[in-house]
């Protein structure tokens, strides 16, 4: 799983064995030294707008200690409900039931569980006050 990282994370709460993380802005250079020191970190993603402002000597140190830097986009907030409350919803629409009747099972609003079923990416979800990428 890849963790996001913003200015507010605090670095205690990545798993130790966090391999890859998602830089949404740019973070100070103390802060990432400490994460990568706490962490076996092999690559970090980030947006284009957040490389471009990622300091030089931020960007020359990751590349010293190995560790590779890769573009990606991540657009959209991610789901705030329970992985078993999804897979729940998920296999309701396969059973052929309603969103209504799946909201009326789940007490999910029902127009979350449309955006659920019809829209979203279901691979950025929240735990805690992580945001986990399981893609």
């Amino acid at each position: 799983m890849k963790y996001s990282i913003t200015e507010d994370t605090n670095v205690e709460s990545i798993p130790k064995d966090t391999a890859e993380i998602h830089l949404v802005r740019p973070i100070k250079r103390d802060k990432l030294l400490a994460l990568i020191a706490r962490c076996p970190i092999k690559t970090i993603t980030l947006s284009s707008s957040c490389f471009k402002r990622l300091p030089g000597k931020t960007q020359k140190k990751l590349k010293e200690k190995g560790i590779s830097l890769s573009l990606e986009k991540r657009r959209g907030r991610a789901i705030d409900i329970p992985m078993d409350k999804m897979l729940q919803i998920i296999e309701l629409r396969k059973d052929f039931q309603t969103v209504r009747e799946i909201e009326r099972i789940t007490n999910i609003p029902k127009s979350t569980v449309h955006y659920l079923i019809k829209y979203a990416d279901r691979g950025k979800i929240k735990k805690g006050n992580n945001v986990v990428y399981l893609k």
